[in-house]
Order: C-alpha cells, then sequence, then structure tokens
C-alpha cells in the first residue's frame, strides 16, 4: 500500500494506524465486530455448509457480515442481526424453566441478556447455532424464520 502525504498549510498528515482508526469510528467496516465461536471439526463443518445457504436478506435487511470475516458468523442490518453458528451449549439449556420457541420446524432457546436484545440458540442440533436481535425485535421471531430452513437443511438434528 502507497502513502501519498501531502501538505497544506494548516492541515495535519494522520499516520496510517490514525486512519484506520478514523475509518472504523466511521462505520466503514463490513460490520461489528463478533467473537468467532470455536466449535469442533464436526460442528464447523456443518457451519460452512449453512454459510452457503444463509439469505441475502433477512426481514428486509441486507447481509453485513461481521468482523472479522468467518465462516461461522454472518450479519444483517449492520450488527441489527448476528448469526453465529458452532457456539457452546448455553448452560440454561438444562434450565427446565428456559423459554423455548419453534420457528417453523426449528427450536430455539430464549435467552434475555441484561442491556441488548434477545439471543435465540438452535436446540436438538448437531452444532449450535445463536441469533442475536438488536433490542427492536424483542418480540419478534420473525427473523428466526429466515433461518429454519437453512438450518434444518445443513445441521441435522441431534436426537
Amino acid at each position: 500500500m502507497t502513502h501519498t502525504r501531502r501538505r497544506s498549510s494548516g492541515s495535519r498528515v494522520l499516520a496510517p494506524s490514525a486512519v484506520l482508526f478514523v475509518l472504523t469510528a466511521a462505520g466503514c467496516s463490513s460490520g461489528p465486530s463478533v467473537t468467532v465461536p470455536t466449535p469442533s471439526s464436526e460442528a464447523a463443518g456443518y457451519c460452512e455448509k449453512l454459510h452457503e445457504e444463509l439469505p441475502d436478506t433477512v426481514t428486509g435487511l441486507e447481509r453485513t457480515d461481521p468482523s472479522p470475516d468467518s465462516d461461522l458468523t454472518a450479519g444483517w442490518g449492520d450488527g441489527a442481526i448476528v448469526l453465529r453458528c458452532g457456539v457452546p451449549r448455553p448452560a440454561r439449556m438444562d434450565d427446565t424453566q428456559s423459554k423455548g420457541v419453534d420457528a417453523d420446524g426449528v427450536n430455539w432457546l430464549l435467552e434475555q441478556p441484561d442491556g441488548s436484545g434477545p439471543r435465540f440458540t438452535t436446540t436438538y442440533r448437531k452444532a449450535y447455532v445463536e441469533v442475536t436481535l438488536a433490542t427492536e425485535y424483542a418480540h419478534d421471531i420473525t427473523p428466526l424464520s429466515a433461518f429454519a430452513e437453512p438450518v434444518k437443511k445443513t445441521v441435522p438434528d441431534s436426537l
């Protein structure tokens, strides 16, 4: 990469790291930053297949995958909907009082973390798929329907 420096009176030249910071802060990245899961090789194989089947839009939101780029993560609406595949089994699945939902034949555990939107994790699958929704979707499971067919097609039941 070539850096061109031009000076004009009263202006300052930013170092390359400062430029990167400014671009990131301005929202020029591909999407929000998320933690990439570290699943078993078997689960990673299912997740790679799922990644290929994911839709380009979900509830009208365009796909904007988070960083870093990974077959284990995807996003829509610049972080409004984030999918991570190969996450660990949530401890709440052992709680008989946990709440779940069915979206077009796929079962999801519902968790409501403090200060954020709902988090759903598939149940009874050979790889756990987690979908986090922004707070404006707190009472809407419609986005999960967009993932039902891809999940059913690529991540087998564990039963």
